[in-house]
């Protein structure tokens, strides 16, 4: 059965199933782009600063304000650029930071878990949709062709609606779970990497006569 066909054979329900596709299928390759870019740049940018802040604050300073658009750059920044902190201080600001980037981080989770949601109910309105056409279509003592048809019209209805709402589903939450599984790595990543920053801070912050923002 061609695309087109399938999609008239599954009835009214198809139309949310199709905006949902086109819906899940626009987000996810937002959030293939944005995780790619944050995964091929992000490990070498902290190696960098962090070498660098061990040397020179300021160059680490400089070489976050470079990669600004990634988040865990945002977030040493934020600690970083406090002028003279504490290292308490320097602490709330990594971590009120890094809980600023989890709606960006987390982005579309909600929509994507409502498409997964309601994909398969729309298919099971389908199929309820489908049988009671096909119930319409029986009449008692008849059983000519237009019965026929109408019966297996009303079944290919209720089965091709279901099929769709399961795919569409299932296409969703295969990379829902890798975005959630992406985010809680990045999570422990931006807590490690957040305290390798702090320790750093405050070795520098109990050097004696030693400001933290000089260099050595």
């Amino acid at each position: 059965m061609q695309l087109g066909n399938l999609f008239t054979a599954g009835g009214i329900v198809m139309v949310p199933l199709l905006g949902f596709s086109i819906l899940a299928g626009t987000l996810i390759l937002e959030r293939v782009i944005f995780w790619v870019r944050i995964l091929r740049r992000q490990e070498r940018l902290v190696r960098e600063v962090l070498v660098l802040y061990h040397n020179s604050p300021q160059a680490a300073h400089l070489k976050l304000k470079q990669a600004v658009d990634l988040p865990i750059a945002r977030i040493f920044l934020s600690a970083i650029e406090l002028d003279q902190p504490t290292p308490e201080e320097f602490r709330l600001a990594l971590e009120s930071a890094a809980q600023a980037e989890i709606p960006l981080l987390k982005r579309f989770n909600t929509v994507f878990e409502t498409i997964i949601s309601l994909s398969p109910l729309l298919g099971l309105l389908g199929t309820v949709l489908g049988l009671i056409r096909s119930f319409a279509s029986l009449k008692v003592g008849e059983v000519g062709g237009g019965d026929t048809l109408g019966v297996s019209g009303g079944i290919s209805e209720a089965l091709v609606s279901t099929a769709g709402g399961i795919t569409v589903a299932i296409f969703t939450l295969l990379f829902a779970n890798t975005f959630r599984g992406l985010y809680l790595r990045q999570i422990a990543l931006i807590q490690e990497h957040g305290g390798q920053l702090e320790l750093l801070y405050r070795r520098r912050s109990e050097r004696k006569g030693v400001s933290p923002y000089a260099s050595t």
